[in-house]
């Protein structure tokens, strides 16, 4: 029997779309290893096989396939959220969120399903590609944002906003550390988040009381020889404005009212100025524990003033922590050297709640996941900074920290003036 030529042309739809799929898989996967303006088509034509003027028939521009594939995991994001929108309870609708993020996570690590982009990356696309993937984003972030009982006060609202960050952050923030687990151990690691994002990591009546720690950079064992202090500032705020693509040394440049050859004048390259960013970032991050533990107290009273302080950074200081979405873009041995100075800081905030469980300060919960849960939701707050800056800081606390220090469904502690 011969093919009619409505067959041969179904028949050639399928393989088109067949192939396109696999050139979003291709881009989201180099997307996710070196950002959005690290992905070429010259690496995505390897990677399936192909020409570059292959690739091209599918996608006339870069842009355009970097928007396809960010556009491809919002549709899958949306999914995850619409699904778990139907559980009749804001604790049910959470837990069914959580339990989606990983089921996929495994999916994906088994190639039963396609990789999905990291999609902080939006920011570093040119318009008009940019705002409407972000607008989109909004829009899946209210959805999600009704997980929660629907607001009756201002406070209400600003609550509600900042828990739906964190869930979703901390969603985000899962490819960052659960390559440490098996996929047969995600069952009990889901319990174990879930167990905090309801119950939280501080017994039941522990008070809030944190105190702003010091912070003394001069103690910091880091430095570029020769190197302004003001680069390394800087440059912090511009990838985390516009990503580590999107911070080109031009840019850098131009904010520090300095010319290129300034900029090379001190450093060889980029990546160097973004490594020496992420060693002062951690480096705070270690400042404050350490901080913490010198002030003495419970250990739920070290966390808690950890948290307080890095907070503050975060929402009110003229020099936040790098975002880890930088990761992205850095070499594979570099990236390597980054995520083992996370987990050390994660490390030494597991190393407080051990303690705490011990003398009864902090709830018992699994430290190395409520670790991560917290580093997760610190490294992302900046993203509130503008959005929360009508909000007293000591209440911008009490609010982001109640999250995971009492749960995502029990009121907030009031501001503590300390």
């Amino acid at each position: 029997m011969n093919a009619t030529p409505k067959d041969m042309d179904t028949a050639k739809t399928r393989r088109f779309h067949q192939k396109r799929e696999l050139i979003l898989d291709a881009a989201a996967t180099l997307i996710n290893r070196h950002g959005v303006r690290g992905m070429t088509f010259v690496d995505v034509a390897q990677l399936v096989e192909l020409n570059t003027t292959s690739i091209t028939y599918y996608f006339k521009r870069k842009e355009l396939l970097a928007a396809a594939v960010l556009e491809r995991a919002l549709e899958r994001i949306e999914a995850l959220v619409a699904e778990a929108a139907t559980a009749p309870t804001p604790q049910a609708r959470v837990e069914r969120y959580v339990r989606l993020n990983f089921d996929l996570q495994a999916r994906i690590n088994a190639e039963i399903e396609r990789p999905i982009a990291v999609i902080s990356d939006i920011r570093a696309l040119n318009e008009p590609y940019g705002s409407e993937l972000t607008t989109r984003y909004v829009q899946v972030f209210r959805k999600l944002r009704t997980f929660f009982d629907a607001p009756k006060t201002v406070e209400d609202k600003i609550l509600g906003t900042i828990r739906a960050h964190v869930l979703v952050q901390n969603m985000f923030w899962l490819p960052a550390w659960l390559s440490q687990y098996s996929t047969g151990d995600y069952d009990r690691v889901i319990h174990r988040m879930i167990e905090i994002f309801e119950h939280g990591i501080a017994p039941k009546g522990a008070a809030w009381t944190p105190e702003l720690l010091p912070i003394n950079e001069s103690e910091l064992r880091v430095g570029i020889e020769g190197m302004p202090g003001n680069f390394a500032r800087a440059t912090t705020f511009l990838i985390n404005e516009r990503g580590y693509r999107g911070a080109s040394v031009e840019q850098i440049a131009s904010e520090l009212n300095v010319t290129k050859g300034s900029f090379y004048h001190h450093l060889e390259a980029k990546d160097e100025l973004v490594l020496e960013c992420f060693r002062r970032s951690y480096g705070r991050v270690s400042l404050v524990q350490r901080a913490a533990t010198k002030a003495g107290g419970s250990q739920w009273q070290r966390l808690s003033s950890s948290m307080a302080t890095l907070l503050n950074v975060q929402l009110y200081s003229e020099f936040p922590l790098l975002r880890t979405t930088a990761l992205q873009a850095l070499p594979t041995e570099l990236r390597n050297d980054v995520l083992e100075r996370s987990n050390r800081m994660a490390r030494r905030f597991a190393g407080m709640m051990i303690d705490g469980i011990t003398e009864g300060s902090v709830r018992p919960v699994d430290p190395l996941v409520a670790s991560q849960a917290i580093m997760g939701a610190l490294n992302s707050a900046y993203d509130l900074r503008d959005w929360i800056q009508g909000v007293e800081p000591a209440a911008a606390f009490a609010y982001y920290a109640s999250t995971l220090a009492y749960g995502l469904f029990s009121p907030p502690p009031q501001p503590y003036q300390g």
